[in-house]
Formats: C-alpha cells, structure tokens, sequence
C-alpha cells in the first residue's frame, strides 16, 4: 500500500512540473507564429531598402513615396509616372518605374501585395466614358494592369490582387490641382499573407 501511494504521489508531482501537452503546442504555435512574422517584417525591412534605393529619383522627385508600416510595407506611385493622362494601360515609362521594383517584390515570399488604384473626384471624359462608366471602374483598370505587367514579369500572380477604389479615398483635397494628382495613385501593399 505504501508503494503504492508513493507511486501516486511520484506521479502527481512529476506531473506538476510538467507542461500539458496541448499549453506546450499552444507555445510552440506561438513561437512559430513570432518567429513568421519576424521573418515577414525582415523580409519588408529589406524590401523597402531595396525599393528605396532602386527607386531613388522617383523618391526625390515626390513621384514615389515607400512607407513602412507596422505590418506592412506601401509603395505609392503617382499616376502620371505610369499612365498617360486619362489612360488605364502602362506606358514606357510606367514600365521602367515597375522594372525597378520588380527584383524586390520576386524576393518576397510568404506576402501578399495588393494593388490599389485611386483617382480623383473629377468625372469620366466622353472619351472614357464608353469605357469606363465611373473613376471606380478607371481605378480597377489602373490596379489590373499594373498586377497584369507585374506578373509578365515573373513577380507570382498568386501573391498579387488588384482593387480600385475610385474617388473613396483622397489622401488630398481633391479642390486643386495639385491635390487631385495626388490622389491619382497607384499603392502596393505588402503584407503578411496571414492578414
């Protein structure tokens, strides 16, 4: 009976100092999970270095501007740099503002990059207006290009996604003519795929 007892109570003590298994998986999640997302903001980190100094005189021209955020990373592009006035289709010089970008966003792994496209409140042409019945559908055509030239280019399509926004979201006044061109914008967002 002694051994017995002993036994139990060599069992309950031992288990005292034991985690259960399901906390210790819960902290090893937990591990795992910092340890992505420190990976993840490093990988954003280096991004943003690369980006910074690829894209240099878009910097300093105010034509570009890179923000690192707490989770993520955003590249805000002025229209004018990738797209005629009034146009939806990348032109040369467009492209060779994406060319610089695209070695840093081919090393990113475990990210999503969104692309939003923006306008200003000014209404559609007659031009366009065949076309496109509203800044919303411009701005989605802006966004899908650019995902579509990013993607020729060999950045994975499966990170990407392109949404417009239209007018919704003005980052300026759009009642002059400075305002409205920055709100004519194109952002790459890059974040955690986990987000």
């Amino acid at each position: 009976m002694k051994t017995r007892t002993g036994l139990a109570l060599l069992a309950v003590i031992s288990t005292l100092g034991c985690v259960t298994e399901s906390a210790y998986k819960k902290e090893e999640t937990k591990a795992n999970e910092a340890s992505k997302a420190a990976e993840q903001a490093s990988a954003q980190k280096a991004a943003a270095d690369k980006l910074n100094a690829q894209l240099e005189s878009e910097v300093k021209a105010n034509q570009v501007q890179i923000q690192k955020l707490q989770d993520e990373l955003k590249v805000t592009v002025a229209n004018q740099i990738l797209f005629p006035e009034g146009g939806w289709e990348i032109h040369k010089a467009g492209e060779e503002t994406l060319n610089k970008m695209i070695p840093a966003l081919n090393e990113l792994k475990g990210q999503r990059i969104d692309v939003q496209g923006y306008t200003d409140d000014v209404p559609i042409g007659p031009e366009l207006k065949a076309r496109f019945p509203s800044n919303w559908e411009l701005s989605t055509a802006r966004a899908t290009d650019v995902v579509r030239y990013l993607a020729s280019k060999g950045v994975d399509q499966n990170m990407m996604s392109a949404t417009g926004f239209g007018d919704t979201h003005p980052v300026a006044s759009n009642g002059t003519a400075e305002g409205r061109a920055k709100n004519r914008r194109i952002e790459i967002v890059i974040k955690s795929s986990a987000q």
